[in-house]
């Protein structure tokens, strides 16, 4: 695939209030969002990312534009409305060094990108178009999302969504089972946890869970397990590929690195095409999730290219 093309991310950004230590009396200030993460963890693999996402005119969105341009962003087709703000989340870290979303502010949630904003040469050059379920609990969002994917599909544009589930944005767990489930059969690409493919499957095994989400065709399905690596599902075929231990700081983003990864390589190289292939996108993801999770905060622990190949060689070196 030609490397002039670009990858395009839509999504809400966040400014996230980052537990300092696991007695989460003392917050650091992080532009966040797990779209934010993805559309600079992309960036910072070496490839053209372009974001879709709506800023106000105050201090805190010129501090999100700037972060995003600073980790080489474009922001070309994001929308400026002045009475917007920019969402806040404070996220606390438990004993383990896991995330906990705690609480999110929210002042604006009325005031979103709209359907008619969507330009569509910003689609025209893009590879992969990747969103999430933070757009699909509000109704003008949902639109506009829909609106996208349309414009994906006209476009050949390759269609990934990260489930990523965050329950104090939603009304009720029903309508965001049923929302999300929705959208699933739209995506090329679809990841989750394997706690949301239990929230949404409606069973805590992981068999069963896989086989009834088989239902909704997806081409290419991760199923991340943290430490426990990924379950890739491929034409009916599940693979467990295992991840290289390491010792956490901070997981947060890990999640938003291993998409990144993947991206990248379906950018490179297309969507895979053997159960080989689906095995060294998971790999990959999983060898980027795990480097996030060495270094606390999450855009701030995305992996760079270069460190993405130090890792790569490091790990030909030990075959």
């Amino acid at each position: 695939m030609e490397t002039t093309r670009h990858v395009l991310t839509y999504g809400d950004a966040f400014v996230d209030y980052i537990a300092a230590n696991t007695t989460n009396d003392r917050f650091n200030r992080h532009l966040g969002g797990a779209t934010v993460n993805v559309a600079a963890g992309i960036s910072r693999l070496g490839l053209p990312s372009r974001f879709i996402t709506i800023t106000g005119d105050d201090e805190t969105s010129a501090f999100v534009r700037h972060e995003l341009v600073k980790e080489g962003v474009d922001l070309t087709h994001a929308i400026t409305v002045p009475e917007k703000r920019v969402s806040g989340v404070y996220i606390h870290l438990t004993p383990e060094f896991d995330r906990v979303f705690a609480d999110y502010v929210n002042e604006t949630p009325d005031l979103q990108v709209e359907g008619h904003e969507l330009k569509r040469e910003a689609f025209e050059r893009a590879s992969v178009f990747h969103f999430c379920s933070g757009t699909l609990f509000h109704p003008e969002a949902r639109a506009t999302t829909r609106k996208a994917l349309e414009l994906s599909k006209e476009h050949s544009v390759l269609c990934s969504y990260d489930v990523n589930i965050r329950p104090l944005r939603w009304q009720s767990e029903e309508h965001c089972r049923e929302t999300v489930l929705g959208f699933l059969p739209l995506a090329d690409i679809v990841k989750l946890t394997t706690a949301e493919l239990a929230f949404l499957m409606e069973t805590e095994s992981l068999e069963e869970g896989i086989s009834r989400l088989s239902h909704f065709s997806i081409p290419l399905v991760f199923v991340t397990d943290g430490e426990n690596g990924t379950h890739a599902v491929f034409q009916n075929h599940t693979h467990h590929v295992p991840v290289i231990p390491v010792q956490p700081v901070d997981t947060t983003g890990a999640g938003d690195a291993f998409m990144a990864g993947v991206i990248r390589h379906v950018h490179l190289l297309g969507l895979p095409e053997t159960q080989q292939e689906v095995v060294e996108c998971a790999d990959f993801g999983n060898k980027l999730g795990a480097l996030c999770a060495t270094k606390a905060g999450a855009l701030t622990a995305m992996p760079r290219l270069d460190e993405m190949k130090k890792i790569m060689n490091q790990g030909s070196e030990t075959r």
